[in-house]
């Protein structure tokens, strides 16, 4: 079992928040998808086994047009073994998804869109710097559903600046009402370098607090429960049987090829990673010089990313397979540093499993940190 990561980093416009890399020098696209199609065919012996999983992330990967697509698609289904089930994906921006658009998509073998909505409170997706507003975004999800898409994920934000608990309460609601098989939500950051940060230390913007924060987490939690969603991770929500296959795959250790600009890959003991940057991207593919870093990976190093991982996830850290992949020393390790977490109620041993607890998600990234194995 595996997974391919295609990374299209176009975009038509930069949102204010986004720190992944991508670009909106779309003269550069075709010469991108030529390179992205070359380093396919030559990597096509990183990963063995069966492809489960596809996943077209960005960027806005609903920029590329049909012939672009198809070309990607070809050259995978030309390079790999893919199973009759396979889970493929494509990010859309709801902008782009007009009834022309999807037809299009069905006609590829695309099975499940994830849909960059956000909120659906106009003026903060202005503030957010979003191309869409709220009404484009649930007709683009109407229009999906009459494609005859039936599967299809929601991406939200919380903890935005001017929101309120109205507000995103508003937005889950309003995202309950669609009916999604999938909904994401992320706590809004403020990474260095976006437009958005810089507003932070210039004083124009005021984030939300910590208690405001929390009390949103907490709703979000609660609503989507009671709406039949699984928690099944810190940020991922889903009705039965409709979990991300293929973002699963990486909280999993399931090996995954990583193509494009900055995309990253893993084959079991090493991570790889293409620089970030297009042009260099293109010339080092052309020139069969690709520029990559790889790490490979101590026993240490595979122990910290389970724990960074798997403890993201409901079903947590299965204990008997950690024993037996990482050896007595990390194992003691693990239990040793997580029976004060268990003591509290951060953390729970349950049927061979440790994992985060209703009241340890808050503080996930410090339980994290003290399970980290240092020599």
């Amino acid at each position: 079992m595996a997974g391919i990561y295609i990374h299209i980093p176009f975009c038509k416009q930069r949102c204010v928040y986004c720190a992944f890399f991508s670009s909106t020098r779309h003269t550069l696209r075709m010469q991108y998808v030529d390179a992205l199609c070359k380093e396919i065919e030559e990597r096509r012996l990183y990963i063995k086994g069966i492809i489960e999983t596809v996943y077209f992330g960005g960027g806005t990967p609903s920029s590329l047009k049909e012939e672009e697509l198809s070309k990607i698609l070809t050259t995978i289904e030309n390079n790999f073994k893919l199973s009759p089930k396979a889970e493929i994906t494509i990010e859309a921006n709801p902008d782009d998804l007009t009834p022309e658009y999807l037809a299009m998509l069905r006609t590829l073998p695309f099975n499940r869109i994830s849909m960059g909505v956000q909120s659906f409170d106009n003026r903060l997706l202005s503030k957010l710097g979003r191309r869409h507003n709220a009404e484009r975004a649930r007709k683009a999800f109407a229009d999906a559903r009459a494609a005859g898409f039936n599967n299809i994920s929601i991406d939200l934000m919380f903890a935005l600046p001017a929101s309120t608990h109205d507000s995103w309460l508003h937005d889950l609601q309003s995202a309950i009402e669609l009916h999604p098989e999938h909904i994401s939500a992320y706590n809004l950051t403020y990474e260095e370098g976006t437009p958005l940060h810089r507003s932070l230390q210039q004083g124009k913007i005021t984030p939300l607090t910590e208690e405001e924060n929390l009390e949103q987490f907490n709703t979000l939690i609660d609503t989507l429960k009671k709406a039949g969603y699984r928690h099944y991770e810190i940020s991922n929500f889903a009705l039965p049987g409709y979990e991300s296959r293929h973002n699963s795959s990486y909280w999993n250790d399931t090996p995954y090829l990583g193509c494009g600009a900055a995309a990253h890959s893993y084959n079991g003991t090493s991570r790889q990673w293409n620089i970030a940057d297009i042009e260099q991207y293109i010339n080092g593919i052309n020139n069969n010089t690709p520029e990559t870093e790889i790490e490979h990976l101590t026993t240490a190093d595979s122990y910290n990313d389970t724990v960074l991982t798997r403890l993201r996830t409901a079903e947590g850290i299965p204990l008997a397979w950690c024993k037996t992949k990482f050896g007595e020393e990390m194992y003691e390790h693990l239990m040793r540093m997580a029976s004060p977490h268990i003591a509290r109620g951060t953390l729970k041993e349950r049927e061979g499993h440790i994992s985060l607890t209703h009241k340890g998600i808050f503080i996930s990234d410090a339980i994290m940190r003290d399970l980290i194995y240092t020599d």
